[in-house]
C-alpha cells in the first residue's frame, strides 16, 4: 500500500537520568545517545519496514544534522521526493530527558520543518496514496500548516482516508485551535492529556462527547499502561495493553503506534484489532533506545499478542 506522511524529521538527543535536574543543577546521565527521530520520520520508517511504499513530506536544513536525521528514512527505502532542503533554517533537534519512572522533559525546535513549502506539494502524492497520515505538529502554524491543510483537503476530495496524530507539544503550542483541523480526519489519534486539552474538558467521556458533537467519527485514545480506547458514536471499547519486558526508552513509541494502527486498518482489521496491534508495536518500540531503532515485524506483533 502507498502512504503519504507529513511530519517532522529530527535529531534526538536522549538523556536517561535518575531524576530531572533542578534549575541551575548539573547532573550526569545514566545513558546518553543521539538518534534519528521525529514523528514523520518514525511513522514513515515503521511503515516502510512493514513493506509499504511511503513518501515523506518534511524539511531539513543544509547542515550536517540533515543527513543524520534522514539516515534510517533512507535505509528503510522511504521516498525523499517530498523532503525539502532549507538554506536558512537548521534541521530540527529535540533534547529528551527521561527518568526510569517515565517522567520526561523535552526541549524541541521545529526549525526547518515549520518552513515546509506548500507550493511544492504535489497533488499526485496525495491522490495516489491509499492513506494520508499527518502529525499534528505540522498543524501548529507557518508554512508547514498551510502544506498540511492543503494535503488534507486534497485527500478528502479524493476520498483518501486521513489519519491525524496529535502530540503533546502540538497541543501545548496550539491548544484548542487544533480542533477544527483534526476533525477533518477519518481517524483521530491522541493520548489522554491531549484529548482533555484539545476539548477543554476534565474527563475522557466528556471529551469524547465533545468530539462526537463536533462530528468526529473514529477516535483512538492512547491511555498508557491501560492500553488504548477506541471510540465511535456507536461504541466505546478499552483495548488492554500488551505487556513487554525490558522497556528502556519510550521515545517514538506513540509514533510507532500510529504507523501500525494505520497499517492494520488498511489491511482490513477492525478498530479494536488495529488498536491491539498498535499497543503491541508501541510496547516493542520501547525495548530499544531511539525512536526508530526497533525493527518491528507483523510476525513479531502477532507473537506478542498471542502470549
Amino acid at each position: 500500500m502507498k502512504f503519504f506522511v507529513i511530519g517532522d524529521v529530527t535529531v534526538d538527543h536522549l538523556y536517561h537520568l535518575e531524576r530531572l535536574p533542578a534549575p541551575g543543577e548539573e547532573v550526569s546521565p545514566i545513558r546518553a545517545s543521539m538518534q534519528p527521530g521525529g514523528a514523520g520520520g518514525t511513522i514513515s520508517v515503521t511503515l516502510a519496514r512493514l513493506g509499504h511504499t511511503v513518501t515523506l513530506a518534511a524539511r531539513v536544513g543544509s547542515d550536517p544534522f540533515a543527513e543524520y536525521a534522514l539516515r534510517l528514512v533512507r535505509e528503510s527505502g522511504v521516498s525523499e521526493s517530498a523532503v525539502q532542503r532549507d538554506d536558512d533554517h537548521l534541521t530540527s533537534t529535540i533534547t529528551v530527558m527521561q527518568t526510569p519512572d517515565g517522567r520526561r522533559a523535552m526541549i524541541s525546535s521545529g526549525a526547518a520543518n515549520r518552513q515546509l513549502d506548500a507550493a511544492k506539494l504535489k497533488k499526485k502524492d496525495v491522490e495516489g496514496s491509499q492513506a494520508l497520515i499527518v502529525s499534528a505538529y505540522s498543524l501548529i502554524g507557518g508554512p508547514q500548516r498551510e502544506y498540511a491543510v492543503k494535503a488534507i483537503q486534497l485527500a478528502k476530495k479524493a476520498e483518501v482516508p486521513v489519519f491525524i496524530d496529535l502530540g503533546t507539544g502540538a497541543v501545548n503550542a496550539a491548544g484548542q485551535r487544533l480542533l477544527d483541523s483534526v476533525l477533518a480526519a477519518d481517524y483521530i489519534l491522541l493520548n489522554q492529556h491531549e484529548l482533555l486539552a484539545l476539548t477543554g474538558t476534565s474527563s475522557i467521556s466528556a471529551a469524547l462527547a465533545v468530539l462526537g458533537e463536533r462530528g468526529a467519527r473514529q477516535v483512538i485514545v492512547k491511555v498508557g499502561p491501560m492500553g488504548s480506547i477506541v471510540w465511535t458514536p456507536e461504541e466505546t471499547e478499552l483495548v488492554e495493553s500488551i505487556p513487554v519486558e525490558d522497556i528502556v526508552d519510550t521515545t517514538g513509541a506513540g509514533d510507532t503506534f500510529v504507523a501500525v494502527f494505520a497499517h492494520a486498518i488498511l489491511s482490513g482489521q477492525k478498530l479494536a484489532s488495529a488498536a491491539r496491534a498498535a499497543n503491541a508495536a508501541g510496547a516493542l518500540a520501547a525495548t530499544k533506545v531511539g525512536a526508530q531503532s526497533r525493527n518491528i515485524t507483523e510476525a513479531e506483533i502477532a507473537t506478542v499478542i498471542s502470549k
